[in-house]
């Protein structure tokens, strides 16, 4: 072996120990996956978690997220309470060690809960660590206790400060922006995840407040021996949502159906614990609707694994299987036909499956897939047998499934032999790119941006504005194919969906490879009215139906163009002034920004379309990387956008007409 050229004394010295929660402030991607948006939101879920958990147990059916100003949450449960008596192995506080000792919890050991969704045991203590002020107040046993931290650590010890007849814990938690660029939260975001979980923990009511804009209530509300517990006994005027479902998982099923026609009456359901262990339970809700696309929500001890895992391999085989078994026994297929392969059975299928295991195993921190063994047997066994029991009790039910998924092998087949003569194996791969677009000259992918703007005229000036060494630009003349009820074939026989696919590289389909995408930051760039919002939630409904890993990849971007050029008079010219641009003008890219700089004698010019800049106005505000705003597109955004689209697009004209007559005051109209 080579000798190495020595740099450093390499001894006991060179170790760093972090203590306490110092390797969570250190490295926190590690444990809540990014200090961006995700992660600032996946704080409240872990909380949210500790409470929810104490649901799952029977202990607690009631829990409320309030936002408070200075970006405060706080989470409000009428579970146990934390325990507070003295902890032998540390000698501290039960309350202190949850909050400030990593994988210390009420999950690991006998006597905490049967299942949960926390199982790491850091939610509190990560949430603390992170936060540049926690408070826990705990009501249990007759008493109110409480105790304040910073940045992890502990202020004081636990302390009680009255008498209390409630049960249950308070957590108030304010983001550290040391560690959090932005700190403001989604009202939106959180109010969706809850009520998937309140769908998925029956009897369980879940509330939302937003009280950030009122200059009360304290965070401190509460210490009054207990006689304010929930912030929405106050009657605050602040916005808020409630959420309680008795249906459970046939719930969630409605509520993801209601602007598809059902092709068949009954939901199936099945609730069934394994081998008699109240510890392990399967539960599954499925309808299938007039719908070509699949969505399936999958969790795992209440936790939605976006990326899926055992438990939805475990589906999908016992569906397949269950489908061909009753279609050949029932002579529903002729003899000589193909058998049903999974993207037949999953042709507009609505499912929701949820499992619990008290020993369970995610793939990374976050938890976004499953990866316990025993889940992929457990599903296809309890599933598998209840469905070919559902399909046998309810023949009506049971034959429109099979002629969906005979029409859906059908076209499948069709849609084959049609793509394959549109576009053979491996053709995109060799196609020159399209005219229309203005390539970059790097072949680096990681540096590599492409702009997809509306309209010819926007494209030319972005051509001519553009950085040519990393920046790409595609222009798309008019709308692009509706795709709600549109087959491969058929979308690759649309010239501007074929020109985007040969763009990004990737393929489509079943030939789709994300190691061969051209661009690491695909840029949606509309114009800012109703025809460039229609354009953009067309793209965003393609790229989540047909190319979703773009999207769980970080790759996809909204440009955020300014409405306003705000010329200054001369003689505040060298003023500075924010947003970029020349010292005599600023752009506005709100209308509360326009009323701000908008002072006596400026020049106020409304852009309607990209097309109205020219090339150095367009890139000092939307394609300069060091000044520009780009929103990153998430799931969230894009499901909403697919949601949007089942509405407008779909064939139920009264969700269509109450969404329209529901959003019309919202509308922001240039006549």
């Amino acid at each position: 072996m080579a000798e190495s050229k020595k740099t450093t004394n390499y001894s006991a010295e060179a170790i760093t120990v972090l203590e306490g929660l110092e390797p969570v402030r250190k490295r926190p991607g590690m444990y809540i996956g990014t200090t961006g948006p995700d992660g600032l939101h996946h704080l409240v879920t872990e909380i949210f978690d500790n409470s929810r958990d104490e649901a799952m147990g029977g202990f607690a059916n009631d829990i409320e997220i309030a936002l408070l100003p200075s970006n405060r949450v706080r989470v409000t449960d009428n579970g146990r309470g934390i325990p507070v008596d003295t902890h032998k192995q540390t000698k501290v506080s039960a309350l202190e060690t949850i909050m400030t000792t990593l994988h210390a919890g009420g999950k690991f050991g006998e006597g905490g809960y049967k299942v949960s969704g926390g199982l790491h045991g850091v939610g509190g203590s990560v949430v603390n660590a992170l936060s540049v002020y926690c408070r826990a107040e705990v009501h249990r046993d007759g008493g109110a206790y409480m105790q304040e931290y910073t940045r992890g650590k502990q202020k004081s010890k636990v302390k009680k400060f009255g008498s209390s007849k409630l049960h249950g814990t308070i957590i108030t938690f304010q983001p550290d922006p040391e560690i959090f660029p932005d700190t403001n939260f989604s009202f939106d975001r959180i109010a969706n995840h809850v009520r998937q979980q309140a769908y998925l923990v029956k009897g369980l009511k879940i509330s939302v407040i937003d009280a950030r804009n009122l200059s009360q209530p304290s965070p401190r509300l509460g210490e009054g021996g207990g006689k304010i517990f929930y912030l929405r006994e106050l009657g605050l005027d602040a916005p808020s949502m409630s959420f309680y479902f008795e249906g459970g998982l046939m719930s969630l099923v409605r509520f993801e159906n209601e602007h598809n026609k059902p092709i068949h009456k009954n939901i199936f359901y099945v609730e069934k614990t394994t081998n008699g262990n109240e510890y392990e339970m399967v539960e599954v809700a499925l309808q299938y609707v007039d719908d070509i696309s699949a969505r399936i929500l999958p969790f795992a001890n209440n936790i939605y694994t976006a990326e899926g895992g055992t438990h939805v391999t475990g589906f999908k085989t016992a569906l397949t299987r269950s489908l061909n078994t009753y279609a050949r026994k029932n002579n529903l297929v002729s003899e000589k036909e193909d058998n049903f392969t999974g993207d037949d059975v999953l042709e507009g299928l609505t499912a929701v499956i949820s499992i619990k295991l008290q020993e369970i195993q995610f793939e990374g921190q976050t938890k976004g897939k499953l990866g316990s063994v025993e889940a992929q047997t457990m599903v296809t066994s309890v599933f598998g047998d209840a469905f070919s029991n559902f399909l046998e009790e309810n023949p009506d039910d049971a034959r429109a499934i099979i002629q969906k998924v005979v029409l859906a092998l059908k076209a499948r087949k069709a849609a084959k032999a049609a793509k394959d003569s549109v576009l053979r194996k491996g053709a995109l791969e060799g196609m020159t790119l399209p005219g229309k677009l203005a390539d970059c000259q790097s072949k680096s992918a990681e540096e590599s941006e492409l702009f997809i703007v509306e309209g010819d005229s926007a494209g030319g000036t972005a051509k001519m504005g553009r950085d040519r060494r990393i920046q790409a630009i595609l222009p798309l003349r008019g709308k692009i194919l509706n795709i709600e009820r549109a087959r491969l074939d058929r979308m690759l026989a649309s010239e501007q969906i074929k020109n985007l696919v040969v763009a990004l590289g990737t393929a489509i389909g079943d030939t789709f490879d994300i190691t061969k995408l051209r661009y690491h930051k695909i840029i949606i760039a509309t114009d800012a009215d109703v025809d460039g919002a229609h354009i953009r939630t067309l793209l965003l409904t393609l790229l989540y139906r047909f190319f979703r890993p773009l999207i769980d990849a970080g790759y996809v971007y909204i440009a955020q163009p300014p409405l306003y050029k705000i010329k200054k008079p001369a003689r505040l010219a060298s003023e500075s002034v924010a947003g970029g641009g020349k010292k005599d003008v600023v752009y506005a890219y709100s209308d509360a920004e326009r009323d701000k700089y908008a002072g006596e004698g400026t020049d106020i010019q409304r852009y309607k379309g990209l097309g109205e800049m020219n090339a150095e106005e367009l890139w000092e505000t939307t394609m300069n990387p060091a000044v520009r705003i780009l929103k990153q597109v998430t799931i969230d955004d894009a499901r909403e956008a697919d949601r949007i689209f089942d509405i407008l697009m779909g064939s139920d004209v009264p969700s269509r007409k109450s969404f329209i007559q529901s959003n019309a005051k919202k509308a922001v109209l240039d006549i």
